[in-house]
């Protein structure tokens, strides 16, 4: 029996997606930067970046979609932790997101009143 030596078969390869998750690169990094990057490895189809919502900044990391899935391994191949301005990046396939559950913020089941946040609070209020 003649093994593969650990390389991808066609099937594996098949059902690999064609879309990477890409982190750990510079916040100053652009979509067309990756694109850029990238593109020796393949048709890149979409980078897509992902900011923080509240301060508009990248944080650090985006999905890219290569053309085919051979290219997306290609991709993984040639560039996981690989030094890319100053930092490795981390590249491999992207997994769909998991569910999280609903975060209380108020931290308890008794309700807050945003007036009587302290004991000092309790005696300057009037009933």
């Amino acid at each position: 029996m003649v093994g593969n030596g650990g390389g991808k078969t066609a099937a594996t390869i098949e059902a690999m997606t064609n879309k990477l998750y890409v982190g750990n690169f510079p916040f100053a990094t652009t979509a067309q930067d990756l694109q850029d990057l990238f593109a020796g490895a393949g048709s890149v189809t979409s980078v897509e970046m992902i900011f923080d919502k509240f301060t508009g900044r990248s944080r650090g990391f985006a999905f890219v979609s290569m053309g085919t899935a051979e290219e997306a391994q290609k991709v993984i191949e040639q560039f996981n932790d690989s030094d890319f301005g100053g930092r490795k990046l981390a590249v491999n396939e992207a997994k769909p997101r998991e569910e999280r559950p609903v975060r209380a913020f108020a931290g308890g089941d008794e309700p807050r009143n945003s007036y009587r946040g302290s004991p000092r609070n309790e005696r300057n209020f009037r009933h």
